[in-house]
């Protein structure tokens, strides 16, 4: 009865906005993506996207207002969620719905050679299911069950934090140092010329290691240093910084115990109707929270005997590139891997990841369609005792752009999946994916999550699904909407069919839905 009132409730919500669609196109205001609710720090060009896939706003974006001689910003997200999950054998609360709001207000001052940019937000998650999260591998049954966990079980909650705090300065060389508090997304250093391979950079390349989980009730930036300068070769980034608490945590005032080095480098390729961009990077990550029991296969007893830190480096390097025919359309495609060595507490890390897609975008006016098709690896671990760490490490991403219906991540995942988006007059936007998932290794974990979010939590969970390795199928679709008054509206569903893995730990019924309904309002 509850799925059945659940798949109701949000087709019902899905026919109310489709029935619309000439209000909407009535409105000539921009959709802004939940996806790339973000900020971009130092941006080296001017060029923009089209309009139906923006790019991460840079602080204190595009959607400024004068105050005297200041910038004014207001951003608004409000949220509905309502979550089906995987059925446990043992009775508990896995279908419910609940409300996040996140309120950001911006000021600051931008000139040619300085800038200062000071934003508070306030945040409120209400209506948290109570029961939702379980002992042992059944755990969280959902996102409602992970903000009330890392709430301190609290159903209603709300607070308020500094969001952003820098300042900027010009230097020689064509330079920019930002010092402060900011968010930062990898992948977005450059904003290259053409809009369909900036569409690409910032939807399918950014923040799969570092992000600001912009999709989250509440979000996480950094503490730190970020320098950035143009050549004549490319854009080099330097970015030294301490991760914030938040994501689910609604006091994200303070930083964790964990270190962040990042250096990449950046060059755009252009050649006729033709144009790539190419990006080597390196990151390095320690995190010093030694009392912190750490998420592996490993047996409990060592996992908690095992208080050495994690150092972990991440090298690697991604290739862009969209190909105009002009007659028959825009072909692309892209490549995306990082290798990872340093230490897993007391074990060695070995791992690695990979990305390969390609896409089209044939001449079909009105519609404007994307379709897309690709594989994703993260490495998993074969053997919880050999004294090596080999499940692949994602970092501080947001996950949530490449694992929509967010039950899983990179970590020891192949994905291999399909979507359309269909790109109609004054930024209306339908999207579809399917995915078919599966563990890259039998003997490693389901893992979910995305990254430290406070002190004494991990950041990531782990089930164990007794050597079954095939995950689920996903389908999902979301529609875009513009309305009047810097008024956005997004729609979202989602149904997974769970395999293997998943019957393994919820036996009860391995199917699950997700849905939402979302307003942003911009000034």
């Amino acid at each position: 009865m509850k799925r059945h009132c659940y798949t109701r409730s949000v087709f019902g919500a899905f026919l109310f906005i489709a029935a619309q669609p000439a209000f909407a196109r009535q409105q000539a205001a921009q959709v802004v993506s939940t996806a790339a609710d973000s900020s971009t720090l130092i941006d080296a060009s001017t060029s923009g996207p089209p309009a139906s896939t923006p790019k991460p706003a840079p602080s204190g974006s595009a959607e400024q207002h004068k105050l005297g001689p200041l910038n004014f910003t207001v951003n608004w997200r409000f949220r509905s969620e309502a979550w089906d999950w995987f059925e446990p054998s043992v009775p508990a609360q896995n279908s419910y719905a609940f409300e996040h709001s996140l309120l950001r207000i911006g000021l600051g001052q931008k000139t040619e050679r300085f800038e200062w940019f000071v934003e508070g937000a306030q945040d409120a998650i209400v209506n948290l299911p109570t029961t939702a999260v379980l002992p042992g591998a059944p755990g969280q049954l959902g996102l409602g069950g992970t903000y009330y966990a890392a709430n301190g079980n609290g159903q209603n909650n709300a607070n308020a934090f500094v969001r952003q705090a820098y300042v900027g300065f010009a230097l020689p060389a064509n330079a920019k140092l930002r010092l402060g508090r900011f968010t930062f997304l990898d992948g977005a250093e450059v904003t290259p010329k053409d809009k369909s391979l900036t569409t690409l950079v910032n939807t399918r390349i950014t923040q799969r290691l570092i992000g600001d989980f912009g999709f989250s009730a509440v979000g996480r930036s950094y503490d730190g240093a970020q320098l950035a300068f143009n050549t004549k070769a490319g854009n080099f980034t330097f970015l030294g910084a301490r991760p914030t608490r938040g994501v689910y945590q609604i006091d994200a005032m303070g930083e964790l115990n964990i270190d962040l080095f990042y250096g990449a480098y950046t060059a755009s390729t252009s050649r006729g109707r033709s144009a790539g961009q190419f990006r080597l990077f390196g990151l390095g990550y320690v995190d010093e929270r030694s009392s912190v029991l750490k998420t592996d296969n490993r047996a409990t007893p060592l996992r908690s005997a095992d208080h050495d830190h994690i150092r972990i480096g991440t090298y690697g390097a991604d290739y862009v590139h969209v190909f105009d025919t002009q007659n028959h359309g825009k072909f692309d495609f892209l490549l995306w891997g990082v290798i990872q060595n340093g230490s897993w507490g007391v074990l060695t890390q070995r791992s690695g990841a990979f990305v390969a897609e390609t896409g089209w975008q044939p001449v079909i006016h009105f519609f404007n369609p994307w379709f897309r098709v690709g594989y994703s690896y993260g490495s998993g671990d074969s053997d919880s005792t050999d004294g090596r760490h080999g499940t692949f490490f994602q970092v501080l991403p947001t996950p949530r752009p490449y694992a929509r219906f967010p039950f899983y991540n990179m970590m020891n995942n192949e994905d291999f999946f399909a979507s359309s988006m269909f790109r109609l007059p004054h930024s209306f936007v339908f999207r579809s994916e399917l995915h078919a998932l599966r563990l890259a290794d039998a003997d490693d974990l389901w893992y979910g999550g995305g990254g430290a979010f406070q002190p004494h939590t991990f950041g990531y969970t782990g089930r164990a699904t007794g050597g079954n390795r095939s995950l689920a199928n996903v389908w999902d679709i979301s529609m875009d909407v513009p309305l009047r008054y810097g008024f956005s509206l997004t729609t979202y569903y989602a149904h997974a069919w769970g395999k293997g893995a998943v019957a393994s730990i919820y036996p009860s019924d391995t199917n699950a839905q997700f849905g939402y309904v979302e307003t942003n309002f911009h000034f």
